[in-house]
């Protein structure tokens, strides 16, 4: 399986502009720039999108992960946090809260430690991973 994206950039990095594009069009000549990945500008940014990659990839496989130990989950929420630091992408902090009747805390969290370390995304970074997993209702 290949999935693809393109990017345009047209100008220099602080006064240019770019367009991101998804081979699903859920993005689809998205606008990104300076302002946007170092301000607070309208569009999006790489860091913003490895976030959603690895909030998305983590939550399906702490699913699949839960499943496979005998637990159906009623609600996963995870949010990831990806930090750029001097020019370098330092980290992603992972926080979820889930739902999952009939799962002590113990086994959530050995879980959930093991979707954090196997998540493809997880896999492919090349930066710490925190991760904080709380159980809820």
């Amino acid at each position: 399986m290949k999935r693809t994206a393109s990017a345009i950039w047209n100008g220099t990095i602080k006064e240019g502009k770019g367009a991101i594009s998804t081979q699903s069009t859920v993005l689809n000549n998205t606008q990104y720039s300076f302002n946007s990945r170092f301000a607070d500008g309208i569009g999006t940014n790489p860091e913003e999108l490895m976030a959603a990659a690895h909030a998305g990839c983590f939550t399906m496989k702490l699913t699949v992960d839960l499943e496979a130990a005998g637990f159906k989950a009623e609600t996963l929420e995870t949010t990831a946090a990806i930090t750029l630091d001097n020019g370098v992408i330092t980290r992603s902090d992972l926080v979820t809260k889930a739902k999952v009747p009939g799962i002590s805390n113990e086994k959530f969290q050995e879980v959930a430690a093991g979707a954090k370390a196997n998540c493809p995304v997880s896999k492919a970074y090349n930066l710490e991973i925190t991760l904080q997993a709380e159980l809820v209702g």
